[in-house]
């Protein structure tokens, strides 16, 4: 019996070593390399989003706010290594259209997603239970493969505040030209790119035009992470050759592991439970409703007036990059707590007049300062300018609808004295002619 429980606590420290190993391997990293059949390396960048630290998902206010650390979970440090063909049967049982392919660039990536951001897994199993339904809902509108649903979690690790290096933006990983063409508002005020159901409808459209062109899933998703044109352009140096695998060699770095970094996900969102790795606990959000303003509001008057979390409010309206909502441009939607709708109904012009004037500080319209100006000179320059202005006179541009009456008097004379000085026998002057006041 002691043999067995020493073999036992022996093979849990070798599976805590290899899991450090992995750990260690792939602390720091942005890429991978492997080896193919003939000994040739090569480097594969990994997505941005497998490169983001866990504290940023935890800080979120979803994940503050209704997720929570599973501290029942066993041997959740602990990852165990299995032979590939255990890898090869189980992502051929997955219950998808997409083919799930192994490879050894598959491999690496489940290693990454089991290894070093096990933690971050396991904060994605918990969010999803707020966005997978969303998810599978616009992809199932559009017909499209629920699989794909797995496509924000390589995109922005399901972040809805996700912003790449080159400005990509929401779950979904929008760039603004394209998510402009597919009816996402994009301007100083609004970004739907943040919003998880507008953002999801659009992906799905685009989705399904991407398959449309390639009618290839493998192509669609490389298409979805580097453009269209690119993955055109790696077929042609192809010879037309039109299978993802075979394209591989010609596509961008990051693209040539984003494929099977989807692979890894499906896999990993399936077979968390044989890595040891544990969702985060989840409580439900309240239940939330929409009410429409026809005038700018600020979310800190809302929170102000219906006493309201104000990053409850960003989290439930994260299209409004600045906390205003433009309902005087067109009818715009507030979510709120569903509790709290009544109280916004009934306190609509208390919630309008908070703190207004510091909170909306455009001026519809301005004075302008046409007085010329004065300046402070020494007593010596003074009296100078003054010889010169006695020699040379004084004359002002006359503006449009001014009269004699209005130049003498801010000029500091008669009007007899400008008629005298400017050989004038009426009082008739046009605009733009110049004219002496002394």
């Amino acid at each position: 019996m002691k043999k067995i429980l020493i073999s036992a606590a022996l093979l849990l420290a070798g599976n805590i070593a290899i899991q450090a190993q992995i750990e260690e391997d792939f602390a720091d990293e942005d890429e991978i390399t492997v080896t193919d059949e003939q000994g040739k390396e090569e480097v594969i960048e990994f997505p941005e989003a497998m490169t983001f630290e866990l504290d940023s998902l935890l800080n979120l206010y979803m994940s503050k706010t209704y997720l929570d650390e599973d501290n029942d979970c066993r041997m959740k440090d602990v990852n165990p290594v299995f032979e590939k063909e255990v890898y090869i049967d189980r992502l051929k049982r997955m219950p998808t259209i997409i083919e799930m392919p192994y490879n050894e660039v598959v491999q690496k990536f489940i290693d990454r997603y089991s290894g070093r951001l096990r933690h971050s897994v396991s904060y994605m199993l918990g969010a999803s239970n707020f966005y997978m339904p969303i998810f599978e809902e616009a992809l199932e509108t559009y017909g499209l493969p629920l699989e794909l649903k797995y496509l924000p979690v390589i995109e922005s690790a399901l972040n809805p505040t996700a912003v790449s290096r080159v400005g990509a933006t929401g779950l979904w990983q929008f760039m603004l030209a394209t998510g402009k063409r597919y009816g996402l508002e994009v301007n100083s005020l609004v970004d739907d790119r943040r919003d998880p159901i507008k953002s999801s409808y659009a992906a799905a459209n685009y989705l399904k035009d991407l398959y449309k062109v390639f009618g290839d899933w493998n192509l669609v998703i490389a298409a979805y992470n580097c453009g269209p044109d690119q993955i055109n352009k790696a077929i042609h140096r192809a010879k037309g050759c039109k299978d993802y695998w075979q394209i591989y060699p010609y596509l961008p770095k990051e693209t040539r592991g984003y494929v099977p970094a989807f692979i890894a996900a499906n896999y990993i969102m399936t077979y968390y439970c044989e890595h040891n790795i544990c969702p985060m606990t989840t409580r439900l959000p309240a239940k939330t409703d929409t009410v429409m303003v026809d005038r700018n509001v600020h979310l800190e008057q809302i929170a102000a007036v219906c006493n309201i979390d104000i990053e409850q409010l960003r989290t439930l309206n994260p299209s409004y990059r600045r906390d205003i909502a433009p309902g005087a441009t067109k009818l715009s939607a507030i979510r709120l707590p569903q509790t709290e709708v009544g109280k916004f109904i009934d306190m609509q012009d208390s919630i309008y007049a908070y703190n207004a004037e510091a909170l909306f500080t455009k001026r519809a319209t301005v004075e302008v300062n046409d007085n010329t100006p004065t300046y402070t000179r020494s007593s010596s320059s003074r009296s100078k300018s003054k010889k010169r202005t006695s020699r040379r006179g004084k004359t002002v541009t006359i503006k449009s609808g001014q009269t004699l009456s209005e130049i003498a008097k801010r000029n500091g004379t008669t009007v007899a004295k400008l008629k005298k000085l400017n050989g004038l026998k009426g009082s008739n002057i046009r605009a733009g002619k110049k004219l002496r006041v002394r």
